[in-house]
């Protein structure tokens, strides 16, 4: 007689983090970006289910022509910062470049600066009162506007182009240098080496860095807000659409926002289908060696890239520069002062607390949650794995603006009210900067030997009690480094606070913009270099407890 046993199925530990994590992310992203979606298909001036606000965009110049705009500049940012960053990228990994160390810490602040610092800094300098403009205009000559389409590109293309300086360097100083040998054995001169094998075996990478731009300037609203002057784009008519003065339209800025991210979606498969078309693996055994220059030729390799780097990294110099400058309604004065510092003391202390609490409460649950989804994500392979992995993802291509939305409208009514509260801020911070932990605790877990927790385990501990006791200690270096991105982007987030905002729940990034909006350019330099200084630090730790090694995602 065959006896049947039954297994009773027993959840432990991780079955109820998994069903937590899961949880947690249905409620505040996916519940809110499907109730974002169903919100487009409402409109006022029609009863039930209507695509009318669709058709009002596709049919209205003044709608679609918004979607142009953003394409536009934001592929032609992504050209420019691929002309810039390339060649910087094989410069600092081929040569002896002078100062290489610090051109890398530079280049990598370029990228962390505080919002829109950029658009502020060339406003200073080339706005109709900026320094060189009135400087050039002693003299009778006219500089270009740095308003418009053209100054929304130069502040992405110098903002951004560590993006792509990163990720091809990276890819660059990893590649086996027996392949380009070969080339150059069979009489292939260094230009066609470099186009015939170097740059297309780093394609991937190239794409990588490509769409980071893309996404990031598509998603952009501070920049285009200060310098757009009437050329507007979708992240701009979003945020006008749904805090119009005379009367916002949810429901179109809903619709507004689903194009957005669908424009980035599509974007993103599109570059997947390209890459992979083609296999791109190889063994980086003998990585290439460093070609030493001296006088005139090293001279030459070092200047572009130190010239970019300054350019990058001019506005965080204007700004903390700025700030120590008098000034009034009329503009800047010759007199140093610390006025500035006093005023922001007095009237707007409340905007820096507040960054620094909501983002530090940001990074205690980002922290916990990182350590928890890395672990599955490694090491409890699985749906619910690939799901949390697919869905850690999801915020790179959600603007900051259309997640604010998309809170705002999941959570402005019963049973769940959270709009104008501090809670809704750090869950808006939580969600977009949760990816830099996950990835950077992930890549450190897949290094670490899984039999040192297994040991434990054996030993008779429990799992839940070794993973605390054990493999959170060791997977610390790696979370750590991710936190420290987390809270730069944190303390720097700009895009989604602006529509989340309350009175009491202003943060610094929010005051920077409201008080450039007013022309109050020594207050807003003032808080613009308390997050300049904040990230600086944060930065060097970052460098320091990652040894050097940097990953933007």
């Amino acid at each position: 007689m065959l006896k049947t046993r039954s297994h009773r199925f027993r959840p432990d530990f991780w079955f109820w983090v998994r069903v937590c994590v899961v949880l947690v992310m249905l409620l505040f992203l996916i519940y809110p970006f499907f109730t974002l979606i169903a919100r487009s298909f409402f409109s006022a001036d029609a009863p039930g289910f209507t695509l009318a606000n669709y058709i009002r965009f596709f049919t209205k110049e003044y709608y679609y022509s918004t979607l142009g705009h953003s394409l536009f500049v934001s592929i032609t940012a992504t050209v420019t910062t691929l002309i810039i960053g390339v060649p910087m990228a094989y410069l600092m990994t081929r040569y002896n470049v002078l100062g290489k160390k610090y051109i890398h810490i530079l280049i990598i602040m370029c990228l962390m600066s505080p919002p829109f610092i950029g658009a502020y800094s060339w406003i200073m300098l080339f706005g109709r009162a900026g320094l060189i403009t009135k400087l050039f205009a002693a003299i009778g000559v006219t500089t270009p506007a740095i308003y418009g389409k053209a100054g929304i590109i130069l502040v992405f293309t110098f903002k951004l182009f560590p993006y792509v300086y990163l990720y091809v360097s990276g890819a660059m100083g990893s590649i086996d240098s027996s392949l380009e040998e070969a080339a150059e054995n069979l009489g292939s001169s260094k230009l066609r080496r470099l186009f015939t094998v170097t740059l297309p075996v780093i394609l991937p990478s190239i794409a990588a860095g490509a769409i980071m731009v893309f996404m990031t300037s598509l998603a952009d609203f501070g920049t285009p807000m200060l310098i757009g002057e009437g050329y507007t784009v979708l992240p701009v008519l979003v945020y006008n659409e749904y805090m119009s003065e005379i009367g916002g339209n949810a429901n179109l800025a809903s619709a507004l926002s689903v194009i957005v991210v669908a424009c980035s979606l599509l974007v993103l498969l599109v570059q997947n289908r390209l890459v992979a078309r083609k296999n791109y693996v190889m063994t980086a055994m003998r990585p290439p060696k460093e070609e030493q220059l001296h006088g005139a030729a090293r001279f030459f390799a070092t200047l572009p890239v130190w010239l970019v780097t300054f350019i990058g990294f001019l506005p965080q110099i204007v700004v903390v520069v700025s700030s120590f400058i008098k000034c009034d309604f009329t503009g800047f004065k010759n007199e140093f002062s610390l006025e500035s510092y006093a005023t922001i003391a007095k009237r707007l202390s409340t905007n820096i607390r507040n960054t620094f609490v909501f983002s530090t409460a940001a990074i205690v649950i980002i922290v916990l949650l990182g350590l928890l989804i890395s672990y599955i994500i490694v090491r409890k392979r699985g749906v619910s794995g690939q799901l949390m992995d697919m869905l850690i993802m999801f915020p790179y291509v959600i603007p900051g603006a259309v997640l604010g939305i998309s809170l705002i409208v999941a959570f402005n009514k019963p049973p769940l009210i959270l709009t104008g509260t501090a809670f809704i801020m750090i869950i808006a911070y939580v969600v977009r900067k949760l990816p830099y932990t996950v990835r950077s605790g992930s890549a450190f877990l897949r290094q670490m030997d899984p039999s040192v927790e297994e040991a434990s385990i054996n030993l008779g501990v429990s799992p839940m009690k070794t993973f605390f006791t054990v493999t959170s200690r060791l997977m610390a270096p790696g979370i750590l480094s991710g936190a420290i991105l987390s809270w730069i982007t944190c303390i720097n987030e700009l895009s989604s606070s602006v529509m989340l905002y309350g009175g009491k729940t202003s943060t610094i990034s929010v005051a920077i913009y409201t008080e450039v909006v007013r022309n109050s350019y020594g207050t807003a330099a003032a808080l613009a270099t308390i997050l300049t200084v904040s990230t600086v630090v944060s930065l060097l730790i970052f460098l320091r407890v990652s040894k050097g090694k940097v990953s933007v995602v």
